[in-house]
């Protein structure tokens, strides 16, 4: 599709409205019926602006800078939630994918590494951690994180996940420009769907709003057992719908939230009853991308297309 620059382009004219009972079945390999995808996210914070997220307010109110308690809430992340995550991950044998700020690559550099060397699959998730909107360059930001990972990784990345899922109305554009394939922020829908854009189509890959914990712990105050009662629910429902096409879910976290002490088994309990079932596959983003866009091939070679 081919739209005028300078035009506004509406979500309803990158993604048309499908109706998930029309569409043809999607089948996975092997007989499996259910896609999850784990997503880490790991990101820098920078202390000289206001913290994207708090867990205390300032006996004063506003928005102090340095706000030391509010850093370093996220900063233990790092230091140690992720290390707590990974483990269980390995015990799980779960490759996942890291959505990492460009900037986080050289300042938490042992979690790029520990992540390479598991063959995760790393996805741009803005330079830093800030609101695409407020971002003074956007081209130039998305070309930041992009060589970013290409510099540590030796690959560009194929997926995008903007920080806090914020866009531009120029953002799907841009990304295609740059050689991306797939972009997360677009959560509506079970099954992967075509996003048009100026010059190519994306993919749009399901994510994760509610079965989120920045959504459920730093948002809605919920205890750490709605993580595992949430993700379950979740799993469970999806694993019935796909009994006759397939379902991709997806789960996330954050190291300074599932990582901390009194959250981990939640996290752990999760998991290990997703993994209990069988006809369950957990792939990274461009894996479900690129199975999808073969799935859509052979439909429309089926169809006589």
């Amino acid at each position: 599709m081919g739209y005028q620059e300078n035009r506004t382009v509406l979500p309803g004219e990158r993604i048309p409205y499908s109706a998930i009972p029309d569409r043809p079945k999607l089948s996975l390999p092997d007989g499996a019926r259910l896609v999850v995808w784990f997503i880490m996210n790991v990101e820098e914070w920078n202390p000289r602006e206001t913290l994207p997220r708090t867990v205390l307010s300032p006996p004063a109110g506003g928005s102090p800078i340095p706000d030391i308690p509010n850093w370093a809430w996220h900063e233990y992340g790092n230091r140690v939630g992720f290390w707590r995550m990974l483990e269980v991950l390995d015990h799980f044998r779960i490759r996942a994918v890291l959505a990492i700020n460009g900037s986080a690559i050289r300042t938490y550099q042992p979690i790029a590494r520990a992540a390479l060397e598991r063959s995760w699959e790393f996805i741009g998730h803005g330079f830093g951690q800030k609101n695409q909107q407020a971002v003074l360059d956007e081209r130039a930001n998305i070309i930041q994180a992009t060589e970013a990972i290409r510099d540590f990784t030796g690959r560009a990345p194929r997926g995008w996940l903007g920080p806090g899922l914020t866009e531009t109305w120029d953002t799907p554009d841009i990304l295609a420009e740059q050689g991306y394939d797939y972009l997360c922020d677009w959560v509506l829908d079970d099954q992967p769907v075509v996003l048009q854009t100026r010059s190519r189509p994306l993919v749009s890959i399901p994510y994760t709003q509610e079965n989120n914990d920045v959504a459920m712990i730093a948002v809605q105050h919920h205890s750490a057992r709605e993580y595992r009662d949430r993700a379950i629910d979740q799993f469970d429902q999806l694993y019935a719908d796909a009994k006759d096409s397939a379902r991709v879910m997806a789960l996330v976290g954050h190291p300074y939230l599932m990582g901390v002490p009194h959250r981990l088994r939640y996290f752990r309990e999760a998991l290990e009853h997703i993994t209990s079932h069988p006809g369950v596959v957990f792939w990274t983003g461009e894996q479900i991308r690129d199975w999808f866009l073969d799935s859509q091939a052979k439909i429309q070679v089926a169809a006589g297309r």
